[in-house]
Order: C-alpha cells, then sequence, then structure tokens
C-alpha cells in the first residue's frame, strides 16, 4: 500500500492519521469505492469483506474474505478484530439488516444511514408518507395496498396510466409499468397477487412521462453536496426493449449535466434531496450520513421524484468516481465527522460512459458458471468487476451482471466509443448494450423532452 512519509516533528490532523477502511460488498460499485479510497494522496489499509472473490478489489485491498456481510455480528466481530476506524457499506441489504447501526454502536463510524434512516430505499412507501407529510415536492397520487381490495378501482381512478411497485428490495427489478412490463388489466392484477401471496405489499402510483435521471449527493445529516448528474439504462436490450435489470450502463456530460435537462431541472433536484435529507432528520431524529440517490424524472412542467436509493448506484458510481478531484478519504471522513460545509467537493469536467457485460439470458434466466475471457481488453484500468468469481485462473460469472468499463473523455461521443470498443472485447456466453452513449440515442432523449416540454 502507499505511505504517506511524515517527519517525527508533523502531527498529522483527523484527516492524515492513518485509518483502517472496511469496504462492504464486492460488486462493480464497491470496486469503484475501493479504488477511489486506494487513490487517495492519505494513507489507509482497505479490508473488503465480499459474497465472491472479486479480483480487481482483491488487487487493492490489503486483505479480502468472503462472508456474510448481511450479518452485523460478522461484519462487527471482523471489524473489531482488525481496528476498522471507518467502514463504507456499498449494497442495500446491509442497510436493511442493520449492519451500519451495529457499526455505530461499536464505535466504527459508518458511510452508509441507519436502518430507519434506509427505509428511504428499503420502504417506498415510507418515502411516498415522507414526501407527504414534509411537503417534499415532486410526488406522484400513490396508495398502498396489501390486499386486492380497491386496487382495479384505483387503476380506473388513473386512467390506466399507472406503476405497479413492490414496497420492498428487489435488485431494480420490482417496478412494471402499465403498457410496458405489463400489458393488460388481469396481468397486472395478477403480479399484484403475486406480491400479496408472496407476503408483500406495493404502492400503485400515477405513472410519469419523461425522461429519467439520477442525482447522488453526499451527506453528513446538516450538509449536503451533489455529484455530476448521470442517466442510467435500465432496461436489458437496445432502444430501451426487454425486462428491466439492475442497470445496463450509464452516460453523463462534461458540464455534470444532460443535454435534456435546463437548470431549472437539477435545481429542483437538488432542492428535492436537501429537502428529504431535512425530513429524515425531523422524522427519525437522527442524522443521514452516506450517499442519498434520488431517482428523478424530468416532465412538462418540472421534475418528478421515482424512487431513492440509500447508497451509491451501480453503475452510477463509476462514472461519478472516476471523474472526482476530491480526495474521496476526506469526503468520507467529513461526512461522518458532520463537516461536509469545510470542503469544496469538486469533479472534472469530462464526460463519462459506462457499459455492462452481462450473462445471455440476463436478468430472467441467466447463464452461470461459465468462463469469461477479458485478454482482448485494452484498458485494464477502466475495468470494474462485478458478479465474478475466480476458479484457479479463470474468471467465472455467477449469474448477474458480470464486469463493466468505464471511459472518460471530452464528449460523451468520444467516451462511448472508447467504452464501446472495450467492452466488445470481453469473451464468453455475455452480451451488453451498444447503443449506450451514442449520438443517435442521447440525441433521441433531448428530441423526446423537446417534444413532452411542448
Amino acid at each position: 500500500m502507499k505511505k504517506v512519509e511524515l517527519t517525527q516533528k508533523e502531527k498529522p490532523n483527523f484527516l492524515e492519521m492513518i485509518n483502517n477502511f472496511l469496504v462492504i460488498g464486492s460488486g462493480a460499485r464497491e470496486h469503484a469505492i475501493v479504488n477511489a479510497l486506494y487513490s487517495s494522496r492519505l494513507d489507509s489499509k482497505i479490508y473488503c469483506i465480499g459474497n465472491s472473490y472479486n479480483p480487481g478489489i482483491m488487487k487493492l485491498c490489503f486483505e479480502y474474505v468472503v462472508g456474510d456481510y448481511n450479518s452485523s455480528s460478522f461484519v462487527v466481530n471482523y471489524a473489531n478484530k482488525n481496528k476498522i476506524d471507518y467502514a463504507i457499506i456499498g449494497p442495500e441489504n446491509p442497510l436493511e439488516a442493520g449492519v451500519s447501526d451495529a457499526l455505530w454502536e461499536a464505535n466504527i463510524k459508518v458511510v452508509g444511514p441507519k436502518k430507519e434512516l434506509a427505509k428511504i430505499e428499503t420502504s417506498k412507501a415510507f418515502t411516498r408518507n415522507l414526501q407527504v407529510d414534509y411537503g417534499i415536492p415532486g410526488g406522484p397520487k400513490f396508495q398502498s395496498f396489501t390486499t386486492l381490495n380497491g386496487v382495479a378501482e384505483y387503476f380506473e381512478e388513473l386512467n390506466h396510466e399507472f406503476v405497479i411497485k413492490f414496497d420492498g428490495l428487489a435488485g431494480g427489478k420490482g417496478v412494471k409499468v402499465y403498457g410496458e412490463h405489463i400489458e393488460t388489466i388481469p396481468d397486472a392484477l395478477d403480479y399484484c397477487k403475486s406480491i400479496i401471496d408472496s407476503g408483500g405489499s406495493f404502492l400503485i402510483e400515477e405513472r410519469f412521462i419523461g425522461e429519467e435521471f439520477s442525482l447522488m449527493s453526499f451527506c453528513d445529516g446538516k450538509n449536503i453536496q451533489h455529484m455530476p448528474i448521470v442517466q442510467d439504462h435500465k432496461r436489458a436490450y437496445e432502444n430501451d426493449s426487454g425486462p428491466n435489470t439492475g442497470g445496463m450502463g450509464t452516460y453523463s456530460d462534461y458540464n455534470h449535466s444532460l443535454p435534456f435537462l435546463n437548470d431549472t431541472d437539477i435545481e429542483s433536484a437538488k432542492k428535492i434531496n436537501l429537502l428529504t435529507m431535512e425530513a429524515l432528520k425531523n422524522k427519525t431524529g437522527m442524522d443521514y450520513i452516506g450517499i442519498l440517490y434520488g431517482g428523478f424524472m424530468a416532465v412538462k412542467n418540472g421534475v418528478r421524484l421515482i424512487e431513492y436509493n440509500a447508497r451509491f448506484g451501480d453503475p452510477e458510481a463509476m462514472n461519478v468516481l472516476s471523474i472526482l478531484k476530491t480526495d474521496f478519504i476526506d469526503i468520507c471522513k467529513r461526512m461522518v465527522s458532520a463537516s461536509l460545509d469545510k470542503i469544496k467537493i469538486e469533479f472534472e469536467n469530462k464526460a463519462t460512459v459506462c457499459k455492462y457485460s452481462v450473462p445471455n439470458g440476463y436478468p430472467d434466466n441467466p447463464v452461470k458458471n461459465q468462463i469469461i475471457d477479458i485478454s482482448e481488453i485494452k484498458d485494464k484500468d477502466k475495468l470494474f468487476y462485478a458478479s465474478v468469481n475466480i476458479e484457479g485462473d479463470n474468471l467465472i460469472e455467477t449469474g448477474s451482471r458480470t464486469l463493466a468499463v468505464i471511459s472518460v473523455a471530452e464528449t460523451i461521443v468520444d467516451a462511448e466509443k472508447s467504452a464501446e470498443d472495450n467492452i466488445k472485447r470481453v469473451k464468453g456466453p455475455v452480451f451488453h448494450r451498444s447503443d449506450i452513449g451514442t449520438k443517435e440515442l442521447v440525441d433521441s432523449r433531448k428530441s423526446n423532452m423537446d417534444k413532452i416540454r411542448c
């Protein structure tokens, strides 16, 4: 690991002391987080708990273990054993399991909200009720259901312009849009019944018409600073067709906006994130520490909130962390010490494109345990491993998104060309979306938004 050379006369402040960081999770998002920690000017030892052997993370860590990172006792015991000072929680499931709470109780500082605060992601009803109770703009008409009573009638009330959302974690695949994922009212009722039969609940919301974008913000509970805007692509196949996925790829522009957005859109999204952080404090009495990720949609008359995530997005983490200028360890320490207002967080004025390679059959019936060959990839330092494992000298895909590549350039078009040239070199039973970040796709987004605003 890198070392900061200090003379005996030098007295490091709290930002410069050597610290042990624990990253929880082993996907491409966590690979990007570990890479940002490793690139810091500040010295640290990086530890990681994963659920498989991610070779990219292993290469950068002081120690890497595979274990149940949703188990608070396992994580805390490991953290105490290794004298961990700071933990960063990547995935959503450990947040729902209360791992952040347990680490704080063990006097370990955590970038990642406590369980009650993480409901902003883990319960869609919690989020919508928070918007209503605290007057946060951008919400839809909605109702929560635990039975089929009144469901068909509410479909009619929304003029069949509705979305069904499972009220819980579903890996980005729990949302069904009527007219896209579901074609008939009987099919919509069947989907609702399947949720009920599994013991779950759901929301029915009015459908927004517009273009989606993501705004992630660093939060310390009192202060907030925002990251560049990114657009994710959930659909599995070209031209936004096929089932929803965890995200097939993303792009961001050099000016930290997107071509179809205006300044008012961005300020509206930033305000909603700020109001949400403040509302969480007022409701729970706790500071929201970590990443607040708002999924938004620009519509005819403003901006609407689709949903919240309580952690870095995946793939969005690769986009923003690849152009982060401010030291990431510095940011993390500021978040957990309520001092984000003491630092100016800056990003390069560069465009980014990220593309995922995924197993054939993903997301509904992916092939598993197949060998992937990455020997022809040119820029391996631009590669982030996701759902993979290592068997001997072989890289094995394990059934979810396999790996991602990121490209940074002056324009989206240039970044896309480089990302495409890299991702197409992945060999094996995999596929990717070649249209993400292309001029044709970006122009179509802008054209669509122009028509909607007319």
